[in-house]
């Protein structure tokens, strides 16, 4: 045999062979084919898109065509990618009065190893609120409080400056006075006053809106109490602000719509007391949660309001918790745990902060695991306030040229 002949020939040139001895074609043409088979097919390229993992990567994909962007930005797309990918906190700002510091939540994706190198560096005045991005802080400039809104993932706007907050008519009659976020096609703000007008036994909540730079009443509400409220909290939930305060047995529930006052008696059992009861908000906005901490028992329980029922969803023994915390070697002072009480709480009620002497702790409640949140200094050894960093969502998306929402604008 010649050499010719002992050369293997190509029988068809941009075919390879496989293993099974068939030939795979790879031709410019059929590979191009073959991908706009599945980017054609709208289900396939939803269910390829959804597990890109972070927001911001939705934005990129949005980017690629207007084809992409309507099917990314649609509703039930973002409802069905939050459920599988939901929002990741990026860390916690860490508020002791003095200057808050951001602690990041380690570990984190190399993803985010930017976004979250810009968080560390940047630092402002004291923080009053934060969600969705945007840090509503106000800071001393001589003589003057001035308040503002800081971006953080954008430091380059700057930080804008609001007017002064409402005031109350006699400081000694206020009971709170709160900004509270609301979400919608934008980030706006609330200024919620709640004052007790004791000699008249009335709960008085006004609630105030920002708009075109001025503070304007947006809704009101009175109600008749037997007993003076002390210190309350509160939390906005779609068209309804929650407040729970000392010295009573019922959540006040202020609906923004109809400036009507309602009443929602707390669970069986519980008491509201300051460092022990906290609210917080649930996406679908037909309902809040309350966090209630046992001290004498050290248990956590977490219930769902909804419709007219309180549900018990959690019950969590941070005695257990706590007990393996030190085990994986961290060390507590042995009266540390007189000193627990409950921090910030996290919408759905999936992340917990509880502060114990110098050290601030996560509970994950969905994998019932707690966490020391590095970065507590000696000066934290008194009370903090902890605010949670998360992702942005939804995500801002490019507008169209012909979209009817930016010519309305």
């Amino acid at each position: 045999m010649g050499d010719a002949d002992e050369i293997p020939q190509r029988v068809n040139p941009g075919k390879e062979p496989c293993l099974d001895g068939l030939t795979q074609p790879h031709s410019p043409t059929s590979m191009s084919a073959a991908v706009s088979k599945v980017l054609d097919d709208d289900n396939l390229l939803a269910e390829i898109i959804i597990r890109v993992g972070f927001p911001t990567f939705l934005v990129r994909a949005a980017l690629v065509c207007k084809h992409w962007l309507c099917h990314i930005s649609d509703r039930k797309f973002l409802s069905r990618f939050r459920k599988l990918n939901p929002p990741r906190l990026l860390g916690v700002y860490i508020d002791n009065w003095l200057a808050p510091r951001f602690v990041p939540m380690l570990p984190q994706p190399p993803e985010l190893a930017t976004v979250i190198d810009r968080m560390v560096s940047h630092s402002f005045g004291q923080i009053v609120d934060c969600r969705n991005g945007g840090v509503f802080t106000r800071c001393l400039e001589g003589e003057v409080l001035v308040h503002g809104v800081y971006w953080p993932l954008c430091p380059e706007r700057g930080l804008c400056i609001i007017p002064p907050v409402p005031t109350t008519e006699d400081p000694f009659q206020l009971i709170l006075g709160t900004t509270l976020s609301k979400e919608g096609d934008g980030l706006s703000y609330l200024y919620l006053l709640a004052d007790c007008i004791r000699e008249m036994g009335i709960f008085r909540m006004r609630v105030y809106m920002l708009q075109d730079g001025v503070w304007c009443i947006h809704a009101s509400a009175t109600e008749r109490i037997l007993h003076p409220l002390r210190a309350a909290t509160a939390v906005l939930v779609g068209n309804k602000i929650y407040v729970v305060a000392g010295c009573g047995n019922d959540i006040f529930v202020l609906d923004l719509i109809g400036s009507s006052l309602s009443r929602i008696p707390l669970p069986h059992g519980v008491k509201y007391q300051v460092l022990f009861t906290a609210l917080s908000r649930a996406d679908d906005d037909s309902g809040v949660y309350l966090t209630h901490l046992e001290d004498s028992e050290l248990q956590l329980h977490i219930w769902l309001h909804k419709g007219d029922n309180w549900l018990l969803v959690h019950t969590i023994c941070l005695d257990e918790m706590l007990a393996n915390w030190r085990m994986l070697g961290h060390t507590l002072e042995d009266d540390a745990t007189d000193l627990l009480y409950l921090g910030e709480v996290g919408d759905n009620a999936e992340v917990v902060f509880l502060n114990m002497c110098r050290v601030t702790l996560y509970l994950d409640v969905t994998s019932r695991t707690l966490h020391e949140v590095r970065g507590s200094a000696e000066n934290d050894r008194h009370l903090t306030d902890v605010y949670p960093f998360m992702m942005i969502w939804p995500p801002t998306f490019p507008a169209l040229k012909d979209d009817p929402a930016r010519n309305a604008m």
